[in-house]
């Protein structure tokens, strides 16, 4: 995945912006992001794609 790519299409959250919320606030969950960032919020098709950006960044 891109850094530049467009996980969540229905709110319009990037990549960057998942990973940066989740180093900066310590998120831990997929809902800690959507709260976050409203990504995986709207229809939840992205929602295993955040949990695959969650593992990458908190080194699962």
């Amino acid at each position: 995945m891109s850094t530049d790519e467009i996980i969540c299409n229905c709110m319009e959250v990037y990549k960057s912006e998942i990973v940066e919320a989740i180093k900066s606030k310590g998120l831990k969950t997929v809902e800690e992001v959507g709260e976050a960032t409203d990504a995986g919020t709207g229809c939840g098709g992205c929602q295993d794609d955040i949990q695959e950006i969650l593992d990458q960044v908190n080194g699962k």
